[in-house]
């Protein structure tokens, strides 16, 4: 049965053993640990139905509990992963993107991430500087969704970095998961860019160094789970049922419908600072190291 799912560590292809990739694990404490998987061939790139690239997961526990300094530790945590792929450099410049819809709670991690990063760029302009060794220069944007504005997303994106020309277009997004207990621990990078509303079947023009002339980084966290997908995860793991009654069952019932936690709000909250502060200490070590 197919699942929808964003995250590449949730794919069948690890679980059926698939060739065409490389898997790293690391424990960076007690609390936090990290999946690295690498499609390295048109092989991998087919079983994972994903590009060619680095898929980081950071699982996180503690979060929703506030355990002791875990917000700080995750940060710093998933800034060292970040800065494998956006190394510093004195004229390095960076466009951060929030995808999503701010108005719609589990679609808002976008842009409440964006706006929790310190943007710099007319900084650089005022001084009228080329570089600088303690920060870099960072633009923001926040382009809502195609069902608001009546605009393709990744046009939007396309024209400002047309003006900004950075050198690398960080897209944050909120993801879609098989497992629920994700949106509380979970957060994806990858340097393959995003296709949005991928995971739940609304896949949009992509987001990459292809379409923008420029490196891509995404980030992102799981907010949403498909009704189907727990019905199926249910039928497997506490049911009778046989692969072709649930598939049956299915068919014969509409559920397009989306599911989320009941601590969305506080997951939004949380995860947009971890990220922030970890994009903060990436691009600007002078003044967050």
């Amino acid at each position: 049965m197919e699942y929808r799912t964003d995250l590449a560590i949730e794919n069948p292809a690890l679980t059926a053993r698939e060739t065409g990739y490389i898997k790293k694990q690391k424990q960076i404490d007690s609390d936090i640990s990290v999946t690295e998987i690498e499609i390295t061939t048109e092989e991998g790139k087919k079983a994972f139905n994903k590009p060619k690239g680095i898929y980081i997961t950071m699982e996180v526990n503690g979060i929703l509990d506030q355990k002791d300094g875990i917000k700080e530790r995750a940060a710093r945590a998933l800034a060292e992963e970040l800065k494998k792929m956006i190394p510093f450099d004195y004229y390095l410049k960076v466009l951060v993107v929030g995808l999503g819809n701010e108005k719609v709670t589990p679609d808002s991690l976008g842009p409440h991430t964006v706006d929790k990063v310190k943007i710099t760029s007319h900084l650089f302009s005022m001084f009228e500087c080329d570089g600088d060794w303690e920060m870099a220069n960072v633009s923001g944007f926040n382009p809502s969704v195609t069902g608001v504005t009546g605009m393709e997303t990744a046009d939007l994106i396309e024209k400002v970095v047309s003006l900004t020309r950075p050198d690398v277009t960080i897209i944050i997004d909120s993801l879609a998961a098989r497992n629920i207990e994700r949106m509380s621990t979970t957060i994806q990078i990858c340097d393959t860019g995003i296709d949005p509303g991928a995971g739940m079947g609304n896949r949009r023009k992509a987001i990459s160094k292809e379409t923008l002339g420029c490196k891509v980084v995404s980030i992102g966290v799981p907010t949403v789970i498909d009704s189907k997908t727990l019905i199926i995860e249910a039928a497997e793991n506490i049911s009778s049922w046989s692969e072709e009654e649930t598939q049956k069952y299915l068919l014969n019932r509409d559920f397009e419908m989306i599911v989320t936690s009941t601590d969305i709000d506080e997951i939004i909250k949380d995860f947009s600072e971890i990220i922030a502060n970890a994009i903060n200490i990436t691009l600007h070590p002078g003044i967050y190291s």
